[in-house]
C-alpha cells in the first residue's frame, strides 16, 4: 500500500491535533488531542472519530496538554486497545489532566442537563467519565528521549526534546516503506529555547517529511532571558497593585502555571514588588505542580527551578472548592492564578464573573487565546461577555504577557526548521490559524523553502506519502466547513447580537424607544404577535435617536 498521512486536528486551527499514518501493517496516530474554541469546534469532540478506533495499532503521544490528548479516553471506548507511547512526565501529567478533564466533563454535563430538562431537551452524556480517564493510562507504555523503539513491524520511533513543557517531545518516525526506509519527524509544540524551566527544543536533520506547528508563525516575541522576564512581570505586578484591586492570572495548568509561581515567588522576594498572598486555585495543577517538584530536573542548568514552588504563608493551593469560595470575601492587593488559561474552563470562569466588572481588578492573560475563547474576546478589548449565560461588563483592566510562552515564534520557528534541511519531501505546516500559518509561509519561502514544498493542510485531508513531494488525496470530507475552523462561528455572533442589542436598550433614551425598537425586531423576525406592523422609519426616527440606531 501506499503510505499516507490524514490530518484529523490541528488543520486550519490551534486545538485538536491528530494525525493518521497509514503505513504498511500498521495504522498509526500521532496525538489524539480534544478541540478548543468555537462551539462548532468544539462539537467534535462529541462527533464519532472519523477512522475506526479499534483499527489503530498505536498512539504516539508528543505531550500532556489537552488538545494533544483529551481524546484518548474516547479512543479507548471506541475500541482502541493499543499502546499509547509517551515518555514518563507526560504520563504522569496526563493522569493528572485527563482524570481532571473527565471530572469537568461529568460536572458540566450535570449542570447542562439540569438546563435541558427545564427546556425539554434530551439529556447528553460527557466524552468520558473521570473513570474512563483513568482506565485509559493502563494503556500508557514509556519510552526514554533518544531511545528507539518499535513501535509496528517495520515502524520505529525515537523521541526527541521539546522544550515545550515538562516531558513533552517531538517524535521521529521510520518505517519500511519499500526498498529504503521513510523519515518523518513530528514537531509536536516546541518551545523558543533559552529558558531556564525546560531544555532547548532538539531534532535531527534529513527529513523525508516534516510536520511543524505554526502556532506563532506570523509573530515575533520579545526574546527575553530571565531577568528580563521577571523584570516584564514585576511591572505587570507594580501596575496591578497601583489599580487598587487583586490580580487575576489565568494560566495553563501544566507548565505555565509553575513557571508563573516560580517566578511569582523569586520577584517578591527581591523586595521590588509589593507583598501579597498568592493563590493557586487550580485542583490540576497542585497535582501538577507535585509532579513538576518531583521530575522537574533540567539537565542544561542543573537543577530543577520548581523545587520551591510548594504551599507557604505566602503560596496558598486551594483544593477544595469551599477554599475557592472564601476567596470572595478578600479585598485589596492579592493574586488568584486559576485555570483555565484561555478563560474557557475551570474555576476561572468563576472568578472573572465576580471580577471583571470592577475597575481596580487586573486580568493578566498569559499564554495563546484560540478563536472563540473567552480569552481572545478579552484580549481584542471586547466591553461585554457573557460567562456561563451571564453577560458580565468588562471594566477590569486586561493585560497580555506572552514571554511565557511555550511556544517557538515565526524567528525559531524558522530557525528549527532550516535545522531539519535536507528534506527531501513536503513540510506540513500544523496548529496555527490560517494567518500564521501563512505567515510562517511566507517566511520559510523567503529562507529558502521552495513554495511546493510547503503544505497548509485542512481538516480531515489525506496525503500520500512517497520520496518526493506529498500528494493530496481526493474523496474525504472535512467534517465541518474549512472556512469554520478558526473563525468565530453562529454561536458567537448570537452572543455578541444579544450583547449589543442588551447595550442598545440601556442606551435608548426612554422606554417608548425601547418598545419601538422591539417591535421593529419581532417585525423583521416575522413575529406576527403584533396585531399592526411598527410604523414607518420616520416614526422610528423619531422614538430612537440617531445615535442609538448606528449602534443597531
Amino acid at each position: 500500500m501506499t503510505p499516507s498521512i490524514t490530518f484529523h486536528g490541528a488543520a486550519g486551527c490551534v486545538t485538536g491535533f491528530c494525525a493518521e499514518l497509514r503505513l504498511e501493517g500498521a495504522r498509526i496516530l500521532v496525538d489524539c488531542g480534544m478541540f478548543q474554541g468555537s462551539k462548532t469546534l468544539k462539537t467534535l469532540n462529541y462527533a464519532d472519530f472519523p477512522f475506526d478506533a479499534a483499527s489503530i495499532d498505536a498512539v504516539l503521544l508528543t505531550h500532556a496538554h489537552i488538545d494533544h490528548s483529551g481524546l484518548l479516553p474516547k479512543l479507548m471506548l471506541a475500541g482502541f486497545a493499543g499502546p499509547i507511547y509517551s515518555t514518563e512526565a507526560t504520563r504522569d501529567l496526563c493522569a493528572v489532566m485527563l482524570a481532571d478533564a473527565g471530572g469537568i466533563q461529568e460536572s458540566e454535563v450535570r449542570h447542562l442537563n439540569r438546563r435541558n430538562q427545564q427546556r425539554g431537551r434530551a439529556a447528553i452524556e460527557p466524552i468520558y467519565t473521570e473513570q474512563d480517564a483513568r482506565e485509559v493510562m493502563g494503556q500508557f507504555e514509556t519510552v526514554k528521549l533518544g531511545q528507539t523503539v518499535e513501535v509496528a513491524p517495520g515502524v520505529s520511533v525515537i523521541y526527541w526534546e521539546a522544550g515545550h513543557i515538562l516531558g513533552a517531545a517531538s517524535i521521529e518516525v521510520n518505517a519500511a516503506c519499500g526498498p529504503e526506509p521513510m523519515r518523518l519527524f513530528f514537531s509536536g509544540d516546541f518551545g523558543p529555547g533559552g529558558s531556564e524551566f525546560i531544555a532547548d527544543p532538539q531534532g535531527p536533520a534529513g527529513i523525508d517529511h516534516l510536520i511543524i506547528e505554526s502556532t506563532y508563525g506570523d509573530r515575533q516575541r520579545i526574546v527575553a532571558d530571565a531577568a528580563t522576564r521577571r523584570n516584564m512581570l514585576a511591572r505587570e505586578l507594580l501596575d496591578a497593585h497601583a489599580a487598587g484591586g487583586p490580580l487575576l492570572i489565568p494560566a495553563f495548568a501544566v507548565e505555565r502555571t509553575q513557571e508563573l509561581l516560580a517566578d511569582l515567588l523569586i520577584v517578591m522576594d527581591s523586595g521590588d514588588v509589593p507583598e501579597g498572598d498568592i493563590f493557586l486555585d487550580s485542583p490540576m495543577a497542585i497535582e501538577a505542580t507535585e509532579v513538576f517538584r518531583q521530575q522537574g530536573w533540567n539537565p542544561a542548568t542543573g537543577r530543577n527551578p520548581f523545587e520551591r514552588v510548594r504551599p507557604s504563608e505566602r503560596l496558598r493551593f486551594l483544593d477544595k472548592p469551599h477554599d475557592s469560595d472564601g476567596l470572595d470575601r478578600l479585598k485589596g492587593w492579592h493574586i488568584i492564578v486559576a485555570g483555565s488559561g484561555m478563560c474557557n474552563a475551570g474555576r476561572i470562569r468563576k472568578h472573572l464573573k465576580r471580577l471583571l466588572w470592577r475597575e481596580e481588578v487586573t486580568v493578566l492573560l498569559s499564554g495563546f487565546q484560540a478563536v472563540g475563547t473567552l480569552g481572545r474576546l478579552l484580549a481584542e478589548g471586547s466591553k461585554r461577555v457573557t460567562i456561563q449565560g451571564e453577560e458580565i461588563k468588562v471594566r477590569a483592566n486586561i493585560r497580555m504577557l506572552d514571554t511565557y510562552s511555550g511556544h517557538a515564534d515565526a524567528r525559531a520557528l524558522e530557525a528549527w526548521a532550516l535545522a531539519r534541511r535536507p528534506i527531501t519531501g513536503s513540510v506540513f505546516m500544523v496548529h496555527g490559524e490560517p494567518d500564521a500559518v501563512e505567515g510562517l509561509r511566507e517566511r520559510l519561502i523567503l529562507a529558502g523553502f521552495p513554495a511546493d514544498q510547503l503544505v497548509a493542510p485542512r481538516l480531515d485531508e489525506s496525503f500520500s506519502l512517497g520520496k518526493g513531494r506529498a500528494k493530496a488525496q481526493k474523496g474525504a470530507q472535512p467534517r465541518i466547513p474549512p472556512e469554520t475552523t478558526a473563525k468565530l462561528d453562529w454561536h458567537n455572533a448570537r452572543a455578541q447580537l444579544l450583547l449589543k442589542l442588551s447595550e442598545v436598550l440601556e442606551r435608548a433614551p426612554d422606554d417608548a424607544a425601547r418598545e419601538a425598537l422591539m417591535a421593529q425586531l419581532r417585525h423583521d423576525l416575522g413575529d406576527n404577535e403584533d396585531k399592526e406592523a411598527p410604523d414607518t422609519s420616520a416614526r422610528q426616527e423619531a422614538i430612537v435617536p440617531p445615535q442609538v440606531q448606528e449602534i443597531i
